[in-house]
């Protein structure tokens, strides 16, 4: 449903966004904006008594795995694909003069 708010400028939000606007995008975005806004007052009549303000819509709790202490790779393991080695580590091409 477009609808356009009789106290929408579009103009000057045009203007305040530095942008310039067609005449039909003008009645476009007004239209859209206008339903922006009446979709605002629809969620300002939303009975929100007694709920308690949240971050998110859902708990949330702490998702990182525990900080445990693994074996890694041995040094043969780490080099086995590298494509040149040197004093057991990776030997790359110079790429600073």
């Amino acid at each position: 449903m477009a609808a356009t708010s009789p106290n929408l400028d579009i103009e000057k939000l045009a203007s305040l966004a530095r942008i310039d606007l067609a005449p039909d995008e003008k009645e476009k975005f007004a239209a859209q904006l206008g339903d922006v806004l009446k979709y605002v007052d629809q969620l300002k009549r939303v009975d929100i008594t007694g709920i308690e303000p949240t971050a998110h819509g859902f708990p949330i709790s702490n998702v990182w795995a525990e900080d445990n202490v693994t074996p890694g790779f041995t040094a043969d393991e780490a080099l086995r694909n590298a494509p040149a080695q040197r004093d057991n580590m990776i030997s790359v091409p110079k790429v600073v003069e």
